[in-house]
């Protein structure tokens, strides 16, 4: 297995940095896939005979995989480098799909739970660190973009990944053209296989035709001493052992699950809440469910982008102000979406737009703002660290939205103001967490790598 070594992926002089870009995307992309998953979760329901929540066990399952294994190996993808954690990564998110299959077609849900979950979800975890830091070290000038560029594809997955699976549903099914149709399992276990194959054939593209920069690289024209003028960026290096000591990391920790636990607040109810938001007396519904669909769309290209500009603008801004606008702006639109939300759909839908696109905007600042604070030499371990607050936020925020949402009543019968418990607990939440983005200063020299010390098989660090 030499050829996946991090020694045959090193540019020779001259590569255009810009090739990178289309790697990571490769393989972003496909693990993006994890947003679509409601497209196929009622006709799961229905196969397996199970409830939503038995089902939407799936998803959280593989949410907790891909922070806890972020968090384990995220050291081994420094070390191995881009192309052994790609391929690596193309292999369980591949498995997690074949054994998925497995258990629709056999009637097994614990199957399912193991393939998608678990053993997809170690898939999501290296496949979305590995391309970071590559990128970091390939735009040292403009490290959010480099980060924006990868981490936009896992928000746009869904807007690929939706509509082809629809589309594959229903020529798998015989039955598609029949009033209330809902996929039969069969149809999702031949999604599930058709999934594994291109999957595998797109993610192994990016992971041999991604690059690494030689030790010592750098772009034309960029001068770190400008880097370091800034207060918050270093050019020291502190490795993942040491960078889990210090508050840094933790209040940088506090202030993405913050986000994402309020952002998805919103995304786990999307479709649902603006039918309810606008719900007439009568009890019928002013949002239809294609308007509810389309909704979920319209959210879905509000995290894509959100992803790319905002990381874009913190090279500009710096991390920790942009951070700033998320938690502390993102307080005063939650706030006004839970007391005048529901006053005209205009409103109801740019409120919920702009605060996904915070929700997306923190997954892909974070790599950067770790880079700021500690360095490059072992970012794509510290980042995996870090994705743990992902994983805590994806069960936190739809457990407190739907336990308020339980007792305010049943669904179907509420409206704007049943959700806005749920909603001011989210603007607490933003306010903490903007709090302790306020607090994040310079790391202390003393968890700094010593320059002659680093270890040679580790990722060099960017230096002049």
């Amino acid at each position: 297995m030499g050829w996946l070594d991090r020694e045959r992926t090193i540019a020779p002089p001259g590569f255009n940095r810009w090739l990178v870009p289309p790697a990571a995307l490769a393989v972003h992309l496909c693990i993006g896939q994890a947003y679509a998953t409601s497209v196929y979760k009622t006709a799961l329901v229905k196969h397996f005979g199970a409830s939503l929540t038995e089902v939407g066990v799936i998803f959280s399952i593989a949410i907790v995989m891909l922070g806890l294994s972020a968090a384990i190996m995220g050291t081994w993808v420094d070390r191995n480098g881009p192309r052994k954690a790609m391929f690596t990564s193309a292999a369980f998110w591949a498995s997690g799909f074949l054994i998925g299959s497995l258990g629709i077609f056999s009637h097994q849900l614990w199957l399912v739970y193991l393939g998608y979950g678990v053993v997809g979800g170690i898939g999501l975890g290296v496949g979305y660190i590995s391309p970071v830091s590559t990128l970091i070290k390939w735009f040292p000038d403009r490290p959010g973009l480099a980060t924006g560029m990868a981490i936009m594809g896992f928000g746009g997955g869904a807007l690929i990944a939706s509509p082809v699976s629809t589309a594959l549903l229903k020529m798998y099914d015989p039955n598609s053209g029949a009033k209330g149709w809902v996929a039969s399992g069969e149809s999702v276990g031949k999604l599930f296989l058709t999934l594994a194959v291109v999957y595998l054939a797109y993610m192994m593209f990016g992971a041999f035709t991604i690059k690494v920069p030689a030790e010592g690289w750098k772009p034309a024209g960029f001068d770190p001493a400008k880097v370091k003028a800034a207060s918050l960026v270093t050019t020291e290096n502190v490795s993942a052992r040491n960078a889990v000591k210090t508050r840094q990391f933790w209040l940088v920790w506090i202030a993405l699950f913050c986000n994402v636990t309020a952002g998805i607040g919103i995304l786990e109810q999307a479709a649902p809440m603006i039918q309810d938001f606008f719900r007439q007396t009568d009890g019928t519904s002013l949002a239809s469910a294609a308007v509810a669909a389309g909704f979920v769309g319209l959210l879905s290209i509000g995290n894509m982008s959100g992803r790319f500009a905002w990381s874009a603008i913190s090279d500009v801004t710096g991390r920790k102000r942009i951070y700033m606008v998320f938690l502390g702006v993102g307080a005063l639109l939650y706030t006004v979406l839970a007391l005048a939300g529901s006053t005209t759909t205009v409103l109801y839908v740019a409120l919920a737009f702009v605060i996904i696109s915070f929700y997306g905007g923190g997954f892909a600042t974070a790599p950067a703002y770790l880079r700021d604070l500690f360095g490059t030499f072992q970012v794509g371990a510290i980042h995996g660290r870090l994705l743990t607050a992902w994983s805590a936020a994806g069960v936190a925020g739809p457990l407190i939205v739907n336990a308020f949402l339980d007792a305010q009543g049943k669904p179907g019968a509420l409206n704007a103001a049943s959700y806005q418990p749920a909603l001011l607990t989210m603007v607490g939440l933003l306010v903490i967490g903007f709090v302790a983005n306020l607090l994040v200063t310079p790391v202390e020299a003393r968890f700094h790598e010593p320059r002659a010390g680093r270890v040679r098989s580790e990722e060099p660090a960017l230096e002049a």
